[in-house]
């Protein structure tokens, strides 16, 4: 599994990366990363299509725990994903902006 700290995420978001919340609906509206899609991890297989397969897919979750589950899921799918360690918390923690 390809995984990046929070600081490398930070530069692919500024750059424009995908970004997906595997988080649930009412975690995601208490606050995420500004643009990132929200698809619940229990819902991911289901909508793969919604992904777009030509770039890099950057997975956040809380933690860091589900998305390194569902980074894995998108691997095997044909997906060039990439793990966010440390997830929206560390996002928060380092002070960058959230959206609700």
């Amino acid at each position: 599994m390809h995984e990046v700290d929070i600081d490398r995420a930070a530069a692919a978001h500024d750059a424009g990366a995908a970004f997906v919340d595997v988080r649930e609906p009412a975690e995601y509206r208490e606050g995420h990363l500004p643009g990132a899609r929200n698809v619940p991890m229990s819902q991911l297989t289901a909508r793969l299509d919604e992904l777009d397969r030509s770039r890099p897919v950057y997975v956040v979750c809380a933690s860091g725990n589900r998305s390194s589950a569902m980074t894995d899921v998108l691997t095997a799918a044909g997906f060039d994903a990439i793990n966010v360690a440390g997830g929206t918390s560390a996002w928060i923690r380092s002070g960058r902006p959230t959206e609700k």
